[in-house]
């Protein structure tokens, strides 16, 4: 491996290339017109976790008017919930108005971040995923924009490695694997698998979906934005703001639920989506499904027609728990072995390694995790800063990113 001391610097630099990392590049354009800016990122294209989730039926659960940034609004999106298809190729707008292809190193990654206190500058380990060669780059401000869904989990199933099949984690789906007549065995049942089920079922023979734990499931409210309302929101000035506000309250209508004292209002909502759940899914799977737990404690699911797909005579659930990964399928705890040609793995991301695994080393040689477990526990001043890391700045997604952009920090 090559490892010459190659070293390059700008001002700012930035790990990612997605919302945040464009967002970034775009502000730091827009108010400052500062163009020194250096974004790596570790796949072959721009679009983050767009980029990396692939899979069939990907999309956002947040509308579109408001999953997009207040100085690029969008007047032609398509559907209220945008697919990732059409997020990237936004993305790529944003990015192209504002020159930052340019700026962006693909197939990098950043291994080592580390502050050298006594020129004030960040230092960056990079390699070159293409050709192996281990390089710098040294930056006065760093900004992480590596979110939480760059580390598929790892299936905590033994005998993955002996299965003959094809298996595929939704965030690295292959369109190379054919669906098509074949059984197909999917884990996890969040809002990922809700997506992907209904999607790929007309293609297999048999799907079995491991449920391994339960979700409140509210009525859709993806629907298609039909082409006079693209017009007027085009031509018409102030609609597109008019359409951001008014989806923007209608959105945050749902945070009483998570408010304690209005145990009430969350009641109401638990309600709506037990009642939905119960008319829409089979009864012989109410069981597996609907929680125990009160509305508004986690993440609830935009039903995307996966209910309703679980009627098909090709779908099974289980909550059964897998004990084993055979070479030809899955074997459960009863012993049953369920026969497989290909496993998903809708399993989540390793939501706790925030960084995606780089080391971030501060001060005094203190690395981020050492930090935190000092501290007691994963913190950052309004999201954004950490003491005895000077000029480093998370960008996690959509609030903290928002309104450090938005200039009220």
């Amino acid at each position: 491996m090559d490892t010459t001391m190659d070293t390059t610097y700008t001002q700012f630099a930035c790990i990612g290339s997605g919302f945040s990392g464009i967002g970034l590049g775009a502000t730091l354009r827009r108010w400052h017109n500062i163009t020194d800016l250096a974004i790596f990122e570790r796949e072959s294209s721009l679009g983050g976790t767009w980029t990396t989730n692939q899979y069939p039926g990907a999309a956002c659960d947040v509308p579109s008017a408001l999953y997009s940034f207040s100085f690029a609004t969008n007047p032609t999106w398509t559907r209220i919930l945008p697919s990732a298809a059409e997020l990237r190729s936004y993305l790529h707008r944003v990015a192209d108005a504002y020159s930052l292809p340019d700026k962006i190193s693909f197939n990098t990654a950043v291994r080592r971040a580390e502050w050298i206190d006594s020129r004030a500058r960040w230092r960056l380990t990079l390699e070159d995923l293409t050709t192996g060669r281990i390089y710098y780059h040294e930056c006065q401000f760093l900004f992480s924009g590596a979110g939480q869904f760059s580390k598929p989990r790892e299936l905590d199933v033994p005998g993955l490695e002996r299965f003959t099949g094809e298996v595929m984690h939704s965030a690295r789906w292959r369109d190379d694997v054919v669906l098509q007549g074949k059984r197909v065995v999917v884990f996890g049942n969040g809002c990922t698998a809700a997506q992907i089920v209904p999607a790929i079922l007309p293609q297999v023979k048999q799907l079995t979906q491991l449920v391994r734990s339960k979700h409140w499931v509210m009525p859709p409210v993806d629907k298609v934005v039909s082409a006079r309302l693209r017009w007027w929101l085009q031509h018409t000035p102030g609609m597109l703001w008019l359409q951001r506000f008014i989806i923007f309250w209608l959105a945050e209508a749902d945070f009483p639920a998570y408010v304690t004292r209005l145990k009430w209002y969350r009641e109401r909502r638990q309600k709506v989506a037990e009642g939905y759940m119960r008319s829409e899914a089979p009864e012989k799977y109410h069981g597996m499904l609907i929680p125990e737990f009160a509305y508004g404690t986690k993440r609830r699911v935009f039903d995307s027609g996966y209910l309703r797909a679980l009627h098909a005579e090709n779908v099974r659930l289980t909550d059964e728990p897998a004990v084993e990964i055979l070479e030809g399928g899955v074997k459960l705890r009863s012993g049953e072995v369920v026969e497989a040609d290909v496993i998903v793995l809708a399993n989540g991301f390793q939501v706790n390694e925030l960084q995606g695994g780089i080391k971030v080393v501060g001060r005094d040689g203190k690395t981020v995790e050492v930090h935190w477990r000092e501290f007691g526990g994963a913190e950052a001043y309004n999201c954004l800063a950490m003491n005895e890391f000077p000029n480093f700045f998370f960008l996690l997604g959509g609030y903290p990113h928002d309104r450090f952009l938005d200039g009220r920090f």
